[in-house]
């Protein structure tokens, strides 16, 4: 432990007073006060108190931060200051208050009498009397008897009767709760229905037909467990669970607002793959992106991981009060903070008390704190000098591009500048020379400065006409026009509306938090108005959880980010295991699972619940410990066929007595496509990219954005890789539920709209996946219709056709053959402009395509069972 000396004790001392928090030796002790005095407060101003003012200002609900229980209370007062000012009513709050002088009038129910209103003012000239039995004592720490506040116990595993079933201890909790309900368990799925949902569950990705053939020839025991094993370890793992992550990060390619420019952030992006990946402990992951530029000697992949709260909305627009967006930008990540690893809905505080959860709105300020010395721009308020702390990372081909360009720029300015001071000389030549005729011709301005004598013009004038000089003159012209056609080559152009201007050439990038020399001061902002200030306050944690482990004086942001994933608070560990379980079964153990607050349900399993967040910190934070535990549990591994029997009992099988059926998320639905259509490029991370958009989708923003479709592999990148507008994000990710990055997302809807069906069937990209996938299996499957439908289910569903199934598929592919054979104008109308035309390949292609487009817009294609 660190001591402190005098100095710094009293610092922090003055610290904790000035935060309405008394220390040891230095609470505010009362002056000694007349017997009469002590017999007018309990006479006359503990009634007007007791009956007005305590039910809402009292030690334990403090509405705007406000005791009137005591004395020292009252001295020290709430979000807007002391209440009283002894021996001065004139100014006191208090008076102001019953008196109705400004916004804030008190009591809510009407105007005290008079003699009410006198009485306190003369309690307060007489210096605030106050019986010293009746002082209260203010404490840090509160304490909160809702279950979530409580530390996580490991409870014992309980008896079942149905041991055989149990695989892992995750089984015995719910097993036990079925038990006791009189429910059984449902069969474990099918071997292949099993296959498909671990794949998609770990990978965002269905199995491919190798995978299937070899999972399904493994006899041996263990089978399952080496599959979940390779899964884990694919470098695809990362990208599906980063892709919920990135939800909960509110990720974005653009700033948002109305101009919505757009961003490099890309590399957070590729960072969050990477984590995972490597099963970064979740306690790092976590410090990391909270506070990685705080740490000692931090490397570059923990300042990319700051981008986390980056990822915040950036508001440039002509006429703003930068300052404002400042605030909804820190007022963002203390909500995000709050739902991403707290469960609490903090953000509720930010104008008054929380109306349901013991969270103050001075707790919202000083939680608040953490995050108000974040340095948001480089160098002015000025917009067109606003530019958020980026970290340069170019590549060594950038490197050499931007040395090149310094080395051609230098020489052309130097060019440009000699070239002028050889013919400066000339300017007075040409001013005698110049008709009248060419005067005409000059601007106002210059025409002006002409009229005068020569040693009579302003410095503004001779600017405006060496300007003037330059500009006509063909030789100093070639010599601009070259330097500024090595700038545009780069890039350098026009500034879009917005923008900074750059000076150099773009190289890759990514926006890091940089915290500020010298720390900005926090207030309460009254009402939630960040131009009204009431009282100062210093970072601090909510007082009913676990206090801060801090060295630091003035505590920063990676005390907080410690303090987090710290062991003693009960609630990180517990809300990233529920968000993990809610991704398996499509409804988390506590439901509300960005609400642990009272509003909130209550957890299904409480005891599962607190065992998973116990082993997920006795298992070193690893988050593929906890993947591994559920995928390999029975409870995971049931089917998810319906049973009547469940109907009435469980509708919402909050029980666990199946799997779920789950429909795909938006960027799984593109990948399994892609994967199905034989197109995927499977490369991990870089930056976004541009796939296929509907004509018109971007004509819905402020600023003209071109969308530019990539024609190369990027074209068939996985969904997370999609360039992502906030103010005009790709049509086919949103009809799917993709969130809009405007705030955190720990749950997405799964909404079931015609819309789907027809973005599937329709749309510019799936037609291609489509195109693609009959292609694929004219090309791999044998020359035999029955054993191509066999493939294209194999290949797209996972599994081989029900004799039912492939009988209509086999009618339809004959009825659309024998209409492309007489028909080929229409044929061609359904296949890629590079497949082949001869007439009966054409039209087996054409038919194969329209099936193709029929497999790929089945509800089991989208779905995980």
């Amino acid at each position: 432990m660190r001591f402190l000396g005098c100095s710094s004790f009293r610092t922090l001392g003055t610290l904790l007073l000035g935060a309405g928090i008394p220390i040891a030796g230095q609470q505010d002790r009362p002056p000694t006060f007349a017997e009469k005095d002590l017999s007018f407060f309990e006479a006359s101003v503990r009634p007007i108190l007791t009956d007005n003012c305590l039910s809402c200002h009292n030690e334990k609900l403090r509405t705007s931060g406000l005791s009137l229980e005591s004395r020292q209370a009252a001295l020290a007062g709430g979000n807007r200051g002391p209440a009283v000012k002894p021996g001065d009513a004139a100014t006191s709050l208090l008076i102001e208050a019953i008196t109705h002088q400004d916004d804030l009038k008190m009591p809510p129910p009407g105007r005290l009498a008079d003699e009410q209103i006198a009485t306190l003012r003369r309690w307060i000239e007489l210096g605030v009397p106050w019986p010293e039995s009746a002082q209260g004592q203010r404490t840090d720490r509160r304490t909160w008897d809702h279950w979530a506040a409580q530390p996580p116990k490991r409870h014992p595993l309980p008896a079942v009767q149905n041991e055989p079933w149990v695989e892992n201890a995750i089984d015995s909790f719910v097993l036990a709760q079925l038990e006791g309900k009189g429910l059984a368990p449902s069969a474990e799925a099918d071997r292949r229905v099993l296959l498909r949902r671990v794949c998609l569950d770990l990978t965002g990705l269905p199995p491919s037909p190798k995978q299937s053939e070899e999972f399904l020839a493994d006899t041996a025991p263990g089978a399952y467990q080496r599959l979940v094993d390779r899964l884990l370890a694919s470098p695809h793992y990362g990208e599906r669970w980063g892709r919920h992550w990135l939800d909960v990060a509110r990720y974005a390619d653009s700033n948002g607002y109305n101009i919505d420019a757009p961003r490099d952030i890309w590399l957070y992006r590729d960072w969050v793959i990477k984590a995972l990946n490597e099963d970064l402990p979740f306690d790092q992951f976590v410090i990391d992106q909270i506070a990685g530029d705080l740490l000692p000697s931090p490397t570059v992949d923990q300042l990319i991981a700051t981008g986390f709260h980056r990822n915040t909305l950036l508001n440039f627009e002509g006429g703003i009060d930068f300052e404002q967006y400042r605030v909804e930008a820190v007022v963002d990540r203390v909500a995000t903070t709050g739902s991403a690893f707290l469960g609490l809905t903090l953000g509720c505080a930010r104008c008054h008390d929380h109306k349901y959860d013991p969270i103050s709105q001075r707790e919202f300020y000083e939680f608040y704190a953490f995050f108000n010395n974040i340095d948001e721009m480089t160098t002015g308020r000025d917009r067109s000098e606003v530019e958020q702390p980026v970290l340069e990372l170019p590549t060594p081909k950038e490197s050499a591009r931007r040395k090149a360009f310094h080395a051609q720029m230098a020489a052309l300015n130097k060019e440009l500048e000699e070239y002028e001071a050889s013919i400066a000389p000339d300017q007075k030549r040409w001013e005698r020379e110049l008709s009248d005729e060419e005067r005409k011709k000059l601007q106002p301005g210059v025409q002006g400065a002409l009229k005068g004598p020569a040693e009579k013009r302003s410095e503004k004038q001779n600017e405006v006409l060496y300007k003037a000089f330059l500009a006509q003159d063909l030789g100093y012209q070639e010599r601009q026009a070259n330097r500024d056609a090595v700038l545009e080559r780069h890039g350098l152009g026009p500034a879009v509306p917005g923008d900074q201007q750059r000076t150099e050439p773009k190289v890759t990038s990514t926006l890091i938090l940089r915290e500020l020399p010298q720390p900005r001061e926090a207030y309460i902002h009254l009402g939630g108005d960040f131009l009204r200030s009431g009282v100062r306050v210093y970072p601090n944690v909510p007082a009913v959880l676990p206090a801060m482990r801090s060295a630091h004086e003035y505590p920063n942001r990676l005390d907080l980010a410690r303090w987090l994933v710290d062991p003693e608070n009960p609630l990180t560990a517990r809300v990233t295991v529920n968000r993990m379980w809610q991704s398996y079964f499509g409804r988390a153990l506590v439901a509300t699972e960005n609400d642990f607050g009272t509003q909130g349900e209550k957890p299904s399993h409480p005891k599962l619940l607190d065992w998973l967040a116990t082993e997920f910190v006795r298992a070193g934070w690893s988050q593929k410990a906890i993947h591994r535990l559920i995928v390999t549990s029975a409870t995971y591994r049931q089917s998810s066929d319906h049973r009547p029997e469940l109907s009435a009992i469980d509708p919402n099988n909050r029980l666990l007595a199946r799997q779920t059926r789950l429909r795909l998320d938006a960027e799984a639905v593109r990948d399994a496509a892609l994967l199905a259509s034989g197109l995927l490029t499977p490369v991990v991370g870089g930056p976004s990219v541009f796939p296929p958009l509907p004509k018109g989708a971007m004509a819905v923003t402020q600023i003209p954005r071109e969308w530019q479709a990539d024609t190369g592999p990027d074209r068939y990148r996985r969904g997370m890789y999609t360039f992502f507008w906030r103010a005009a994000p790709h049509p086919g990710l949103m009809v799917f539920d993709a969130p809009d990055s405007t705030a955190s997302c720990t749950r997405r809807a799964r909404s079931n709209t015609p819309l789907q069906a027809l973005t599937l069937l329709n749309d510019e990209a799936f037609f291609e996946f489509a195109q693609a996938l009959a292609a694929r299996i004219l090309r791999e499957a044998p020359a035999d219709n029955r054993k191509r439908i066999v493939y294209v289910f194999l290949v797209s569903l996972s599994r081989a056709p029900e004799p039912q199934e492939r009988e209509p598929l086999e009618r339809f592919l004959a009825t659309q053959l024998d209409q492309f054979q007489t028909d080929a104008e229409e044929a061609g109308s359904l296949v890629a402009d590079d497949a082949p035309q001869e007439p009966e390949a054409l039209a087996e292609l054409a038919a194969w395509t329209a099936l193709s487009r029929a497999i790929l817009n089945l509800d089991e294609f989208i779905t995980r069972e």
